[in-house]
């Protein structure tokens, strides 16, 4: 098996679908048995303060994904149902197309020297006249960094009130950055007070990665999913593109596969979270990260968005998310970004086409269902005939739940 188009992989057990990873991506024993045990409480004493327990979030994989004509099959980690399944569902209606096309910005991370107690047009001055010098100095950082071809690019003056703040954009190569943005700020402090004559207070990596995106696009025919369907889910758009109580949600569920991803691979949810909504709001208003349009007897989508995210340091280097990195096997940072616009992508089109159709809850119920059987004590083929009886039943709890595994185990 080499592509990521697994037919009734979500009915496979387990350890066939581990079988079917390992297949994909080459995975070796120790793969498989990190999988299979996942970390101990010594690996993880250490990784943050006062550990006293493991907070385990399942880890499950999208199939059917297809970019720039190469197959993935994406691990993501969350606790929401359906978002896994609405993933791979999206990503293989666009299959039928060709599937994603994707691209990316430089790595380029931006860092920040607050300079205050100065006289602002003549600081600001200073700085630019000293832009070589500048980068310079903070290339010395991390020579490392600048013999991979990376380093410092550019160097910008902004008066923000009664402050200077000065920016420094870096290319990070296949790290997150902030580490290396960090330090190269830092060090930057004695330089910077002499040239503005006045004081260095904040510096530190920006998260909102405005140099650093990934963008996705895809088409389908209108007959793939019905004309109706797809004039419902660019009304949808444009409902979210005029009102920011809907572009919120809009946007919440293009965050529940790029998150997932995130997650799954060790990076900082948080960073891209913030950046991604951040950038929502660059025209002034909060705005939806993803468009979609009629063209040409197609329903397009596409979407831009911050992709602060690394394949080297920092998180990267858990276990599960090196494992992670295995399976999805990018080669650089700017692919992964361009993997997390095209799930970002398939994740919103398969809450809009729902929304257009069917509504949102069915598929959500039903994996609800699941999760219910699961917690009174069903496993293996009793989890769907349990599910199925509690949806048919419009009484989805747990003590619903173990009433009809009783009887399913007491008359066979």
């Amino acid at each position: 098996m080499s592509g990521s188009r697994i037919p009734g992989f979500y009915k496979l057990d387990i350890k066939e679908r581990v079988e079917e990873i390992k297949a994909f991506a080459s995975l070796n024993k120790e793969d498989v048995s990190l999988l299979e045990k996942g970390l101990s409480l010594e690996k993880v004493d250490g990784m943050i303060e006062n550990v006293y327990s493991i907070y385990p979030l399942p880890l499950g994989i999208a199939v059917n994904f297809r970019i720039n004509n190469r197959d993935y099959l994406i691990p993501m980690a969350t606790e929401e149902s359906s978002v896994v399944a609405a993933a791979s569902n999206a990503a293989k209606v666009f299959r039928s197309s060709g599937g994603f096309r994707a691209s990316s910005s430089k790595p380029l991370m931006t860092g920040q020297i607050q300079v205050t107690d100065c006289s602002l047009e003549k600081a600001a001055s200073s700085v630019i006249e000293a832009r070589d010098e500048i980068i310079d100095s903070a290339n010395q950082q991390d020579p490392v960094l600048v013999e991979l071809g990376g380093g410092v690019r550019d160097v910008k003056a902004r008066l923000i009130d009664d402050m200077l703040v000065v920016h420094i954009l870096v290319d990070v190569r296949d790290a997150m950055g902030a580490n290396a943005v960090n330090s190269m700020c830092e060090a930057l402090t004695p330089l910077i007070e002499d040239l503005t004559k006045g004081r260095v207070n904040f510096r530190i990596l920006s998260n909102y990665a405005m140099e650093r995106t990934a963008r996705a696009e895809a088409s389908i025919p209108l007959e793939s999913i019905g004309e109706d369907i797809a004039q419902d889910i660019v009304s949808g758009y444009r409902f979210a593109s005029l009102d920011v109580y809907r572009a919120v949600t809009h946007n919440k569920g293009v965050m529940n596969g790029v998150s997932a991803v995130c997650l799954a691979t060790g990076n900082d949810t948080r960073a891209v979270e913030s950046g991604a909504h951040a950038f929502a709001c660059r025209g002034g208003i909060y705005s939806p990260l993803s468009k979609w349009s009629i063209d040409d007897d197609l329903l397009k989508g596409f979407i831009e968005l911050p992709v602060a995210v690394g394949i080297i340091g920092g998180g990267t280097m858990h276990p599960m998310a090196r494992l992670s990195l295995k399976i999805l096997n990018v080669s650089s940072a700017r692919e992964l970004g361009e993997v997390l616009a095209s799930v970002g992508l398939a994740q919103n089109f398969a809450a809009l086409r729902a929304l257009a159709s069917e509504g949102i809850q069915r598929g959500h119920m039903r994996l609800h269902a699941r999760n219910i059987a699961v917690m009174a004590g069903a496993s293996g083929v009793e989890v769907d005939k349990v599910a199925n009886l509690l949806i048919e039943g419009e009484k989805i709890r747990v003590d619903k739940a173990r009433e009809i595994l009783d009887d399913l185990r007491k008359n066979g």
